[in-house]
């Protein structure tokens, strides 16, 4: 009798804890903020695809076979691709490695120059290594960064594109950074 009323005390003593402990908010107090002041980073390097052979860095994962291709293009309407591009400080496909881009590109529109990208820049060395930066757009020739971590956590701003070289097997292209970031 003794053993089962000290049971039965512990066990109101444990239950006491886990209500008294279920009372807590999910949430914290609010403080007020004091923001950082924005730094703007201007970046300028090349990212280069392989599109052939065992080494390609942008693989077709997807293509409809519902859509017709009336604007006679190589890659029709409604094909995805996975990208894994390194990021090149030159145009020259020797130059030094900084990153690489990785990401998804659908041809989600009748003309084949256009896409919806999202893409993640990182970067492997120098004062950005270990930080990155996500874009999400509609490609014309500019993408929107949308965010970033590291050392761009919480980044906007835009990227410009320029299409240095685009044949059969290899494209590279210039991108010109300009980031908003805390």
């Amino acid at each position: 009798m003794r053993g089962t009323l000290m049971l039965t005390w512990i066990l109101i003593i444990c239950l006491s804890q886990v209500a008294a402990q279920s009372q807590r908010q999910y949430y914290s107090e609010t403080r007020s903020h004091i923001p950082r002041p924005i730094k703007v980073t201007n970046l300028h390097f090349f990212m280069h695809e392989n599109l052939g052979g065992t080494n390609a860095s942008a693989v077709i994962v997807a293509q409809s076979n519902i859509t017709s291709n009336d604007n006679n293009s190589s890659v029709p309407f409604g094909t995805l691709f996975a990208v894994d591009d390194p990021l090149r400080i030159g145009p020259e496909p020797d130059s030094e490695v900084i990153g690489n881009a990785q990401g998804l590109s659908l041809l989600a529109g009748t003309n084949p120059r256009t896409s919806t990208t999202y893409f993640d820049f990182g970067f492997t060395t120098g004062k950005y290594n270990g930080s990155s930066i996500s874009m999400f757009s509609r490609t014309d020739l500019e993408l929107a960064v949308v965010g970033g971590r590291g050392r761009f956590r919480m980044a906007t701003g835009f990227a410009l594109l320029n299409p240095y070289l685009i044949n059969a097997t290899t494209v590279i292209i210039e991108f010109d950074v300009t980031l908003f970031h805390h």
